[in-house]
């Protein structure tokens, strides 16, 4: 880690406010999750604001706080996605100018910022901050990770990270320097949803998806990057077996493409389905009620992960260390970057974690 730059103002500090900027996408957002509970196991008094793309809202919703249980006290939505696509049009600047009020409701004492790009070290500089407030980013980029070295002009304190590092450890090691708290190791478990919220997720019910029979295991097949993709004729064997062991196969989809991928692969699986869009809000449910997640890496299978559900995580062209899940006994991890795993090898995954 970096030479820590101790601030008074913020250690001193029974109740600071503090600001998590992590924007983007699904699966850096929630691996940013466990920092809420590392600080509030420390600082309980704090509060802490979370700057996130509006698409990604419903992901930090089961944290907010309530009566008799502090998590994120406010989140504040970025609509940067939608703006740029619409920068003439006077509502956009409007919405600007109402997240950038928004954002300096509050006189911020330390600025978590994550993700180490110009867009997310931009949101550091509008808010409002203590006369010492501490802004804290990464000083280095992680392998296989995106990084602007611009964003580092925007700190008054630069984390260096070890090159390869977890994406729940990376966000850990910049907390902990911001505060000069000692490194949280992988030892300490990340929570990542409060346990009460998990309790009512399990037993929540997913039958508004039309057509959708238990049991049954999600087979999450797409992923942003072509070569992170696992064979279809891969997943048209292991559906193949997960139908003959009673299970349905549910093949859900993001985009017309995606969807014509679905409908190939289950027309050669028996009783499978491919469903409606639905939206990251539906997937909380949907994943509580299936048996087995199977998916690539993206965002929607470390989703069934960091909720604790039966995961099978598949590594095809991405190194696992960044994002496998190795915080339960329910998942599983397999295959690494240029070593796709055989059919055979998800197969066993699969026969470990179910029933």
């Amino acid at each position: 880690m970096s030479v820590v730059f101790s601030n008074p103002l913020v250690n001193q500090k029974p109740d600071p406010k503090i600001l998590l900027v992590k924007l983007s996408s699904l699966g850096d957002v929630l691996h940013n999750l466990p920092i809420v509970w590392d600080l509030r196991a420390r600082l309980p008094g704090a509060q802490i604001d979370w700057v996130v793309e509006d698409g990604y809202v419903h992901l930090l919703e089961p944290l907010l706080s309530r009566e008799g249980a502090k998590g994120i006290d406010h989140i504040i939505p970025f609509g940067l996605r939608r703006w740029k696509k619409n920068l003439l049009q006077s509502s956009t600047w409007k919405e600007f100018f109402a997240f950038k009020d928004q954002l300096q409701k509050s006189t911020y004492d330390a600025l978590i910022e994550t993700q180490g790009l110009l867009k997310s070290a931009l949101v550091c500089s509008l808010a409002k901050k203590s006369l010492n407030a501490i802004i804290a980013g990464l000083a280095n980029a992680t392998e296989f990770s995106g990084y602007e070295p611009i964003a580092r002009s925007f700190y008054n304190q630069s984390v260096q990270v070890p090159l390869q590092c977890h994406a729940v450890d990376r966000s850990r090691w910049v907390m902990c320097s911001a505060f000069d708290w000692p490194l949280i190791e992988r030892t300490t478990q990340p929570q990542f949803y409060p346990h009460h919220y998990l309790e009512q997720l399990a037993a929540s019910s997913s039958h508004s998806i039309c057509a959708l029979k238990m049991p049954y295991v999600l087979c999450f097949h797409s992923t942003a990057r072509e070569a992170k993709r696992w064979l279809n004729e891969n997943w048209v064997l292991l559906g193949n077996k997960l139908a003959d062991q009673g299970y349905q196969v549910v093949l859900p989809w993001g985009n017309l493409a995606e969807k014509a991928v679905s409908e190939t692969i289950a027309k050669h699986i028996p009783g499978s389905l491919v469903p409606e869009a639905f939206s990251i809000e539906d997937a909380f449910s949907v994943m509580a009620g299936a048996a087995l997640t199977v998916g690539v890496d993206t965002g929607l299978t470390h989703l069934a992960a960091v909720l604790g559900k039966p995961t099978v995580e598949i590594y095809c062209d991405s190194p696992r260390w960044k994002t496998e899940g190795y915080w339960s006994e329910k998942i599983r991890n397999v295959g690494d970057i240029q070593k796709s795993p055989s059919v055979a090898e998800v197969i066993a995954a699969t026969a470990e974690l179910l029933p």
